[in-house]
């Protein structure tokens, strides 16, 4: 009924008649000493109360929804776990981390999302790994991961402007953006530029939805990205990528994990949790810091 602001549509949602309906939501009202509905008039609205209420009951029908489909097609199998990734995270780091985790326990079935935003995305999940910077909310939340980044670009690029200055550098070649939802184009490189004490204009270039998308063409063409060394060190060691300038900025932005509380209770939400903070702790214990050459 909150979704559609009809009793007779979410009584035929339910598959039960409207005046069982309208007698549960009364006694729901009653239980909570609070309207859930304004029924003014001909049109239905959710009060505050109800406002506040829906997304809880939403969540919950989701999930009952997603077991009851698992228990008919394998009534043995529990349900699987919801887990969002960004994309380049997922590319670069997280897709190892899965095979071994599926390898050390087969039994426990996860379902991966990806997308391109900042923070929580808007799909409903068990768990999320967002990109974003601090920030308090209802979600336990843990630090997987702080973001340190520094201009990138191919071997070829590096070679052709050695002995300029970091500013002349970036002055000489385009700039490779990742878009970030509600966020000005610019936004990354205008707080690197402000750290490292150069004029910079961040106006020209190239956007891309994703950082391994920005790295991948400046790897394969010319440009400078903007990006996360710890994240593409193998790319940095192995020469197919090249970060010029000991010039590393921590830009406030980190890859954080996040769940609601009250699913700390579930055994299997509770051990993918703990697996994946070991493994991003371990990942940065044996990761080999990036290095760069001076140009």
């Amino acid at each position: 009924m909150g979704q559609r602001l009809s009793f007779t549509a979410g009584a035929q949602a339910l598959n039960v008649s409207q005046s069982a309906v309208s007698r549960h939501i009364i006694s729901l009202e009653e239980l909570l000493g609070h309207k859930l509905f304004d029924r003014s008039g001909q049109t239905l609205l959710l009060t505050p109360a109800g406002l506040t209420l829906l997304p809880e009951v939403s969540k919950s029908f989701d999930r009952i929804e997603q077991t009851m489909n698992a228990i008919g097609l394998n009534p043995g199998a529990s349900r699987p776990i919801r887990v969002h990734v960004p994309p380049s995270l997922l590319q670069q780091v997280v897709m190892p981390m899965l095979q071994a985790f599926h390898t050390e326990h087969p039994g426990i079935r996860i379902d991966i999302s990806s997308s391109y935003t900042i923070g929580l995305p808007s799909a409903e999940t068990d768990m999320a790994i967002v990109f974003d910077r601090p920030n308090i909310d209802d979600r336990v939340t843990d630090l997987l991961w702080m973001v340190r980044v520094a201009p990138v670009c191919s071997p070829e690029t590096a070679e052709r402007h050695k002995g300029k200055t970091l500013s002349q550098f970036l002055a000489d070649n385009d700039l490779l953006h990742v878009k970030l939802e509600g966020q000005p184009r610019g936004l990354l490189w205008s707080t690197y530029a402000a750290q490292c004490r150069i004029a910079l204009d961040v106006d020209r270039g190239l956007a891309f939805d994703a950082n391994s998308l920005a790295v991948n063409y400046a790897m394969l063409s010319d440009g400078v990205a903007l990006a996360d060394i710890d994240m593409f060190a193998p790319e940095i060691a192995s020469g197919r990528l090249c970060s010029p300038y000991d010039a590393i900025i921590n830009d406030g932005f980190g890859y954080y994990l996040k769940l609601r509380p009250e699913d700390l209770s579930d055994p299997t939400i509770g051990l993918v949790r703990s697996w994946l903070i070991a493994r991003f702790a371990e990942r940065q214990v044996d990761q080999p810091a990036a290095e760069t050459s001076s140009l």
